[in-house]
């Protein structure tokens, strides 16, 4: 039974691995942007090649659409350190259960730009640590964002979204933002989650410049005001590709409610659930969400069988070597015909 079994797990990853590879050899010039399904136009009959030519290059284009996904995923080994040295050949992927039909490119992309959400809970329940949660929220913006390249807001909840700073790439205005939040009331997580992707993380990538875009939300889970659902909240959060990092503020010795709502949040989107034991742990989650900004791989693939109609599709990508953990985001919405 456990010989069969391993025989055909053996012949899948084959399978995967070999229409994988089959799908198209990389394009090294190409950069990829982060994780997003976009329909570009094809220039000099190359699929490959982006459709806004942003090098300024005069090129004949043809009414031929090309449907891209672009996606950024992480790879650690069982002690959760990052694995930034494999190649496109060290992994299978699924799109909507199918392998790509061409792969474009295939890189490490450790210097995209950065938009950074970061969400605060201000609800009655976490006014004890509310103090250590603004110091760390504000170290972490410091010591991560790069004025000329990235940019971040500030939004703290209770009962409403807060927004207290709008997009910006400077850091005393967005310290002033988080010093401006002050606790009270009740909870409406999923409210702030949902408004923050809808409002401000959907459009963050309209631009020529190809960004990644994440979001920082620290809070105990817990919900009680929220007119959302969660399923609502992950679903926006995939709409506007978006990866999702969680701190839990929770410090008790056994996992509450709320620590698994964070965990479901971070899993669908490809982020992380963080849970310190202690609130001096905090700074180090933020540490180690800062370097996995920066340790991230990026994948550029045509899929199968692809239509505009909205709907969801599903993302199962894996590292052959199956002591590596691959995290990327579960899925993503295609785009609706115009038409």
């Amino acid at each position: 039974m456990n010989s069969g079994i391993s025989n055909a797990s053996r012949l899948l990853r084959g399978t995967l691995l070999l229409a994988f590879v089959s799908a198209g050899a990389f394009a090294q010039t190409a950069p990829p942007q982060p994780a997003t399904a976009t329909q570009a136009t094809s220039q000099d009959q190359k699929p490959e090649v982006q459709a806004d030519n942003k090098n300024g290059d005069e090129q004949y284009t043809i009414q031929q659409q090309v449907n891209e996904v672009d996606l950024v995923f992480t790879v650690t080994d069982k002690h959760g350190r990052f694995i930034r040295n494999l190649n496109q050949s060290d992994f299978a992927l699924l799109d909507n259960q199918r392998a790509p039909e061409r792969v474009y490119s295939f890189t490490q992309q450790t210097n995209l730009p950065l938009r950074v959400g970061v969400l605060i809970d201000t609800s009655t329940s976490i006014r004890r640590r509310f103090s250590f949660e603004q110091q760390a929220s504000i170290a972490f913006l410091q010591e991560t964002l790069k004025p000329q390249t990235d940019k971040a807001f500030i939004e703290g909840f209770d009962a409403t979204p807060d927004y207290k700073q709008d997009w910006t790439n400077n850091l005393d205005l967005l310290t002033q933002g988080v010093d401006a939040l002050r606790p009270g009331g009740g909870t409406a997580l999923y409210d702030a989650v949902y408004s923050a992707c809808q409002n401000k993380l959907l459009d963050a990538a309209r631009g020529r410049e190809p960004v990644r875009k994440a979001m920082v939300l620290i809070s105990d889970g817990d919900d009680n005001q929220s007119h959302a659902y969660l399923d609502e909240a992950i679903k926006e959060c995939q709409r506007a590709e978006t990866i999702v990092y969680t701190i839990s503020t929770n410090t008790s010795p056994t996992r509450e409610r709320g620590d698994s709502v964070l965990e479901k949040i971070a899993e669908a989107t490809g982020g992380r659930a963080f849970f310190p034991h202690r609130l001096e742990d905090m700074p180090a989650s933020f540490l180690a969400i800062q370097d996995e900004l920066r340790s991230q791989y990026a994948l550029v693939y045509k899929p199968a069988d692809f239509k505009d109609d909205g709907s969801f599709r599903t993302i199962y990508l894996f590292c052959l070597d199956r002591q590596y953990k691959v995290r990327a985001m579960k899925g993503y919405f295609a785009p609706k015909s115009s038409q």
